[in-house]
């Protein structure tokens, strides 16, 4: 018997989100070294530049995702998969030749412009699966992003180390292609275009939705927990070399450090999504909110490495059961017709939080210390449980 086209497409997207992510997150562990390789500047002023290029890719997707959502309807999600995956291929190689920090900051603002691989998947699976297997499903396609985007720190620490920074640049370019045609050749999409004049306005949208504050509600929950999740990333490496008290192999342990929680969100996603399917979906976004809430303090205090990277382990836990929990609910609360534009929107909500996030922690980092980035993002979380207890109040095991 042939496996139902959702499944066979959900291998090809998964592997292809996993290379995006990794592309997108390459950077993380030496992104202040590689600022300092353009340039001289303070420790403060690598603070500030670490966080504007981790922010910028997420500005532009966050102005744009709407947009593309939109044409994706009339277009199809492969098209603009196909679009996305080229687009950043390029890009990524272009970011290998830049000569100074402003034009970093162009190409940054760039490849957020023409990224959305994760939105334009999800979306894609989203129209297919059985609406009963939704919570393993989004959970599984869920482990290729947060894998990639955890373990791409790793990669990149490692393969700087080795190669520099523009030949790790230019492979990831060269596998962001080969993802490209593989979308081109192996993902398969029924779709019946929606004619320009008959497209639904946002108001539209909105009134198609049979419970519009569970999907305002999971937009907002989405923002907190990006806010949360990112920044930490601008102050990673340095806290590291802090914590070591030495300069030798920073990049190896920073990517350790931000590829930790990739092993457990690989495992944890799919079984967390399967038991949101059983006992609902909400119970575990909120075991995953309430366990962020408690891992970040201890964070602060660390006085080895060890001791964080067994605490970014646990994180990797509530990464795993929020993310496709958001995801999950997103789709059993949108009618078909709209589902493109309802994840194109959680896109957007998701890139203003990855943009805010990193300037909230290079910020802090800069002003008050290290320490105070993981007291900042435990106050975002607990502000995200509370906005999720108010809106899942009396929500039943079908949710």
């Amino acid at each position: 018997m042939e496996a139902p086209l959702y499944k066979r497409n959900l291998i090809v997207l998964w592997l292809g989100n996993f290379v995006a992510g990794v592309g997108l997150s390459l950077v993380q562990p030496f992104m202040p070294l590689f600022i300092d390789s353009l340039g001289e500047f303070t420790v403060q002023e690598l603070a500030f530049w670490s966080g504007l290029m981790t922010s910028a890719p997420f500005l532009s997707q966050a102005i744009v995702s709407p947009l593309w959502g939109k044409l994706a309807d009339r277009s199809g999600r492969k098209l603009m998969y196909l679009r996305s995956s080229l687009g950043s291929a390029i890009i990524m190689i272009a970011t290998a030749f830049v000569p100074n920090v402003q034009t970093l900051l162009i190409v940054r603002l760039l490849y957020g412009c023409f990224s959305g691989h994760i939105a334009n998947a999800v979306a894609l699976i989203a129209a297919q699966v059985p609406k009963e297997d939704s919570g393993k499903v989004m959970g599984i396609l869920s482990t290729s992003n947060t894998s990639g985007m955890l373990i791409g720190p790793l990669i990149g620490g490692v393969a700087v180390t080795f190669i520099g920074y523009s030949r790790c640049f230019m492979i990831t370019g060269v596998v962001l292609t080969i993802t490209f045609f593989l979308a081109l050749f192996l993902v398969k999409e029924e779709f019946t275009p929606v004619e320009k004049g008959k497209q639904l306005t946002v108001r539209q949208v909105y009134a198609s939705l049979d419970n519009p504050k569970i999907i305002i509600g999971m937009y907002i929950t989405t923002l907190i927990l990006m806010v949360t999740i990112s920044s930490i990333n601008p102050i990673l490496t340095l806290y590291v070399r802090q914590v070591l008290g030495r300069t030798t192999n920073v990049e190896i342990w920073s990517g350790l450090m931000a590829s930790g929680p990739a092993l457990v969100s690989i495992f944890a996603a799919p079984l967390l999504g399967g038991l949101g399917d059983k006992i609902g979906t909400h119970k575990v976004l909120m075991f995953g909110l309430i366990l962020s809430s408690v891992v970040f303090i201890p964070m602060a205090f660390v006085t080895a490495v060890w001791q964080l990277l067994a605490l970014r382990m646990i994180l990797g836990m509530t990464d795993g059961s929020m993310r496709p929990s958001i995801q999950t609910m997103l789709t059993r609360y949108t009618p078909s017709g709209s589902v493109s534009r309802v994840f194109s929107y959680n896109q957007s909500f998701q890139s203003v939080g990855m943009m805010i996030g990193p300037m909230v922690g290079s910020t802090i980092g800069g002003a008050f210390g290290f320490n105070y980035v993981f007291y900042a993002t435990t106050v975002f979380a607990l502000i995200n449980l509370l906005n999720v207890l108010r809106i899942t109040r009396g929500q039943n095991k079908e949710t």
